[in-house]
């Protein structure tokens, strides 16, 4: 019986629900031993939250915590800048690592395990999160897992091409988000509620966001408007510290969150974090999809509906992969006349839906198997030394 542990070790708790899905398919094959291993309270209770508890009761939930000496302190000095004490828990946990045959993980930092740490007996299978097309989703990173789960023949082409990952290394899985979250909606309190919504989602990195330069205006176009009402719901990371500091690209900009007077705007509905950010419950509720590069838009796009992009960096993205989600709809300069650049997208969606389509058919290769089930077949056969499969 394989030991796999699948971790959650991150500031925020949206990475969780790419690979949740995914033990829980596993938990409930009892061909395993499936630890789930979390370092923020947070992240235990959004597990509990969205996990059925009949599967949960037969996985080991393990709280991580920093041991070494001078690890608080080095944390607590560098945290408010940097998310050192996500770093800091590997060096801190090396003995529990090594006692699993597979690390499951929706994100990158745990290739230290590897390249800083030379654990190399333990098998680390990433699930990625998001299905985007940011150029960091396809560096050279990407080639230290044993095994990639993708959700589409977009990123397998993409890392076997920018990545040098091989194809063995790859299972294609569909998109186990989708299993968890396809069906959550929010409940509004608009006072119109029957008028179109439009969710504005602003990526963190002050290079590629468009928060920075025209996000003040963007809210401010929803004030004292009768058209549309607005979800305001970022990527949970922007507001997380007062500064966001990124190093793909590199950026450092200091964060000003909207005024306190827009929470008063029955129209606008703000949320700068909360688990709704990142469960669809936004892009489920949505009718128009306003942004710039998060990898949400695809989610918003499992059902085609009206975008507008806001190109906010001067950026000549025609023929640039990274931006291939700008081929959904108007991309914008500004945010000048926005509602009217709005009116017009709507007006111009049956001109995009086969082209959004297609970015789908790329990006989700889903079939009537769950996604989940796909990825706990691909983990199996990979641990067995069989092919993974699809």
């Amino acid at each position: 019986m394989s030991r796999i542990c699948f971790l959650f070790n991150h500031d925020q708790t949206h990475q969780l629900a790419h690979s949740l899905p995914i033990a829980m398919a596993l938990a409930a094959r009892s061909e395993h031993r499936i630890v789930l291993a979390y370092t923020r309270p947070a992240i235990r209770a959004e597990i509990e939250r969205q996990a059925d508890p009949a599967l949960l009761a037969k996985v080991e939930l393990v709280r991580l915590t920093l041991k070494q000496s001078g690890s608080q302190a080095i944390a607590g000095l560098l945290e408010r800048l940097v998310p050192a004490r996500k770093l800091l828990i590997y060096r801190d946990n090396l003995d529990f690592f090594a006692s699993f045959d597979a690390v499951v993980v929706s994100e990158k930092t745990t290739l230290l395990l590897k390249t800083v740490y030379g654990m190399d007996n333990v098998k680390l299978i990433h699930t990625r999160h998001g299905a985007g097309d940011r150029a960091i989703g396809f560096n050279k990173e990407s080639a230290g897992f044993d095994l990639v789960l993708v959700s589409g023949p977009k990123i397998r082409d993409r890392l076997i091409a920018e990545a040098g990952l091989t194809p063995e290394q790859i299972a294609l899985v569909g998109y186990p988000k989708f299993d968890l979250c396809a069906n959550n909606r929010f409940a509004d309190t608009f006072p119109a509620p029957e008028r179109p919504t439009v969710i504005y989602n602003p990526h963190p990195s002050p290079k590629l966001s468009s928060w920075f330069k025209h996000g003040a205006a963007v809210i401010a176009a929803f004030r004292n408007q009768d058209r549309y009402n607005l979800i305001f719901a970022p990527h949970v990371m922007l507001f997380e510290r007062k500064w966001v500091v990124t190093l793909d690209p590199p950026s450092l900009a200091r964060v000003v969150p909207p005024g306190a007077g827009y929470r008063a705007e029955r129209r606008i509905h703000i949320d700068t974090g909360s688990a709704a950010s990142s469960d669809m419950s936004y892009t489920n509720r949505a009718d128009i999809y306003l942004g710039d590069v998060s990898s949400q838009v695809y989610e918003f796009l499992r059902a085609p509906r009206p975008c507008l992009f806001l190109n906010s960096h001067g950026v000549d993205w025609h023929d640039d992969p990274n931006y291939l989600h700008w081929r959904a709809g108007p991309v914008l300069d500004s945010p000048a006349h926005l509602l009217d650049a709005i009116d017009a997208a709507v007006a111009a969606h049956p001109g995009y839906a086969p082209t959004q389509q297609a970015l789908i058919d790329a990006t989700f290769s889903l079939s009537e198997r769950a996604s989940a089930e796909r990825a706990a077949d691909a983990i199996g056969a990979f641990l067995k030394g069989t092919t993974a499969l699809g």
